[in-house]
């Protein structure tokens, strides 16, 4: 008999056509209650974030081909009903999207207010004009992304952000108005400084107070004469006695602390007319050649990862927890930075990053004038560049964790001299919105042409390397004031890279590409079999390849060998010291290659049947000096040399019990085992969180692992299943939003309620209702039939 963990979930229960809203708060998410057509078919009810992409089958007749991971593209319709009542009248009332792919056109009440193109880019339209008041007012939103292929990796489509509704009086501080810096900083004391644009949409004169508070510690005033129809900007400075410092997150004591600053307009009355709440950090980043990079003063290296923006089984869906989630795992996994690549991301991402101590690379743009894609970014960048790039600044530039703004990746256009005039522009921009940020660029060469990139390079606060870290040292010589970091690295190239970032402090870091396997861009990170199709170049057609394996962490969360030897190498801190893991025997499943971004095959695993008395090379990762490995209690060699902190040992393979051991001074002083697990005999789950939020929004991500009769993952097991939900009371709507596992040429679909499990693993994505209530997940197995209760409030 075998208890497996049981939950309950909180749940709301129905939708609804059509909605009345009676508040006139400043901001309120406008996510629930629309309704949803694809390409001019059947019309359905559905809650946002929503990618209908990711509800499509795989298939290599798609037109988003490898690059989009062979899902579907088209044409969505978003409709949603809504009266306001009469407390918006004489109310500015805006739409606010955070991100919806591709081209959006918003239409109230049948008449159009705007188009905007660029899927990921927030944009806001004023609908002032365009509602009725105590009326039913009908909103149609069109997301047109059948222009393929405009996107290197899976972009997903339809509104995949929030919507939010925002009202103010027509004398309001401007939307992306605000802008706090830390001038000065000390233990003693810091100086805030706070610019907020205050608009005056009336047709007479009027005399404000403009206010600021932070955390009910200090306060400052400012009267402001505000003519009619115009906008002024407003300074505010205050001080903060013994301040807590904003600081990458190392351990418990050293938690990031973030201060809300709140921004207030008062009549003349001082009754209150607009109000926004900011949060912001006090930290300072210097950065030099000579110096490298400090964050509050003290010297330190940046161990990053780029990320693409997708939830993996989810698709381009941005529910907040799922992307704290990705920051949790970076975090976990011993990364201090993250590079947006290669697009602005949304807000959740940014403020989990602000909590947890991450630093980000806020980056723009993949590519400029020179097309990379047949409708890629050069059709937009004429006509939007401006409107795009400050949208990502304005929107982003009071988040603490970015220490960066990142305006191309590996443009083609990067030998030409109208290279240099663009990125002049592009930079010029960024300072103007931000002064208080260096610019970057991820750059790239593949021919003889890198030092004609100088004039390019040097527009740039800190240059990007795209997998050119070799070349530092000389350009070093030739550019001594050059700081450099490396945006983009191969996976194996751990110890190299460690070593150029470590002893040179021109050199500030790196960012391995990439932290997580993502959709799109399909077989980047691929090994292959002899006999296979052994070509390099990713953007062949490569299905059922349907994702990039390249990440340190896989589709579901799982983290690779690699990334434990990645921490234990850069990260000062790590969560292990020991760990091994087994590289496949070359000819198990057949002769074995790599491409460029592949590592070996490598797993947590002592399964390998049929490969008795054969030799298996086991690796182990140590800070340890020495390590020594012993087999089922016998030692397979003397203890070895740590090298690089990597140890290889070739062991004939049986089964039983794989122990690996550090050794200081003769003695054993820390260990890890591998056993051979048994034959699989029931499925386990385990929630991330056994309580979420009934809010319609929380998501609870239960991992699936097929596990043999002393509760041992099983490596090698692949156990189909098929899961549903039942509901307590019955028309509450908890469900089940995906269900995958982490191999991206198992192209099942994840919208289906029916999967099986990948190296023993599986993953269930249950969304929360916005109701209280309770429900069951039941999986359903040839080895196992369980009830799971999960419980949410």
């Amino acid at each position: 008999m075998y208890r497996f963990v049981c939950f309950f979930v909180l749940i709301s229960t129905f939708f609804m056509v059509g909605c009345s809203i009676d508040k006139s708060e400043r901001k309120q998410l406008f996510d629930n209650d629309w309704q949803f057509s694809l390409n001019g078919k059947d019309w359905r009810n559905l809650d946002l974030p929503h990618d209908w992409s990711i509800e499509g089958d795989f298939n290599p007749e798609n037109k988003m081909g490898n690059a989009g991971g062979y899902l579907p593209d088209g044409v969505g319709t978003y409709r949603k009903s809504f009266t306001l009542g009469k407390q918006y009248e004489g109310k500015k009332v805006a739409l606010y999207f955070e991100g919806s792919y591709m081209t959006t056109t918003v239409t109230v009440n049948g008449k159009k207010v705007g188009t905007h193109d660029y899927g990921y880019t927030s944009f806001i339209f004023d609908i002032t004009d365009y509602i009725k008041i105590n009326e039913e007012n009908t909103l149609e939103v069109t997301v047109d992304n059948s222009k393929q292929e405009n996107c290197r990796w899976y972009s997903g489509s339809g509104i995949y952000r929030h919507v939010w509704l925002i009202t103010t009086d027509k004398i309001h501080l401007k939307y992306w108005g605000n802008y706090i810096t830390t001038p000065v900083v000390s233990e003693e004391k810091s100086t805030v400084l706070i610019k907020t644009v205050v608009q005056n949409e009336t047709d007479k004169e009027e005399t404000v107070m403009v206010r600021a508070d932070i955390d009910d510690e200090c306060f400052v005033e400012q009267t402001v004469l505000l003519p009619a129809q115009s906008e002024k900007e407003v300074e505010l400075e205050l001080e903060v006695i013994k301040p807590h410092l904003w600081n990458v997150w190392t351990k418990q004591d050293d938690k990031p602390y973030l201060y809300e600053a709140k921004i207030s307009v008062l009549s003349e009355k001082r009754n209150v007319i607009d109000t926004v709440t900011e949060t912001f950090g006090i930290r300072t980043i210097e950065y030099s050649a000579e110096e490298g990079f400090k964050l509050n003063g003290q010297s330190m290296k940046i161990f990053g990862g780029c990320l693409h923006h997708d939830n993996g089984i989810l698709g381009a869906a941005a529910f907040d927890r799922a992307e704290e989630r990705k920051v949790e795992m970076m975090k976990a996994a011993g990364f201090n930075a993250l590079r947006t690549s290669h697009n602005p991301v949304s807000k959740a991402l940014l403020d989990a990053c602000d909590r947890l101590g991450v630093l980000v690379i806020d980056e723009a743009f993949d590519g400029w004038y020179a097309p990379k894609t047949p409708h890629g970014y050069h059709e937009l960048i004429d006509k939007h560049w401006y409107e795009d790039l400050s949208s990502m600044i304005l929107r982003d530039r009071n988040h603490p964790s970015i220490i960066a703004w990142s305006i191309g990746n590996e443009i083609m256009e990067r030998d030409s001299p109208e290279a240099v005039t663009t990125a002049r522009k592009f930079v010029s921009l960024c300072h103007e919105l931000d002064s208080t940020r260096p610019v970057t660029q991820a750059l790239a060469c593949w021919n003889d042409k890198w030092i004609g990139q100088d004039a390019l390079a040097a527009e740039h606060d800190i240059v990007g390397y795209n997998y050119l870290l070799d070349w530092a040292p000389e350009d070093h010589k030739r550019v001594p004031e050059r700081i450099i970091w490396q945006t983009e690295s191969y996976p194996r190239d751990v110890y190299k890279n460690y070593k150029l970032v470590s002893e040179n402090p021109y050199i500030i870091g790196d960012f391995v590409w990439t932290s997580i396997d993502y959709i799109g861009e399909s077989s980047i990170g691929r090994w292959y079999y002899e006999g296979e199709d052994p070509g390099e170049h990713y953007w062949k057609p490569r299905y059922p390849w349907h994702g990039a394996y390249c990440g340190d962490i896989d589709l579901t969360g799982w983290r690779k060998p690699v990334s434990y030897y990645r921490q234990l190498v850069f990260s000062p801190q790590s969560a292990s010291d020991i760990y091994m893991a087994v590289k496949e025997p070359d000819g198990y499943y057949g002769k074995i290659y790599m491409t460029q971004w592949s590592v070996w095959p490598t797993w947590n695993s002592w399964n390998w049947p049929g490969w008795e008395g054969k030799n298996v090379e086991v690796e182990i990762y140590s800070k340890y000096p020495e390590v020594r490995l012993y087999l089922n209690g016998k030692s397979v060699s003397d203890f070895v040399k740590n090298n690089e902190f990597l140890t290889t040992f070739s062991v004939p393979y049986e089964e039983g019990d794989l122990r690996a051991v550090g050794v200081v001074e003769g003695k054993e002083v820390g260990e890890v085992v591998l056993s051979t697990a048994g034959e699989p005999c029931a499925l386990r789950l385990t929630a991330d969180r056994s309580i979420i939020n009934s809010d319609g929004q929380d998501l609870s991500f239960i991992t699936v692992e097929a596990i043999d009769k002393e509760g041992r993952l099983c490596p090698n097991a692949e156990i189909a299943f098929s899961c549903s939900i039942t509901n307590t009371p019955k028309n509450n709507t908890a469900n089940i939003v995906a269900i995958g596992n982490a191999n991206l040429q198992d192209c099942d679909p994840y919208y289906d309620l029916s999967h099986k499990t990948w190296k023993g693993r599986a993953m269930i994505v249950v969304r929360s209702p916005r109701n209280p209530g309770k429900a069951e997940l039941k999986v359903v197995s040839d080895i196992s039939k369980d009830i799971c209760s999960v419980r949410f409030k």
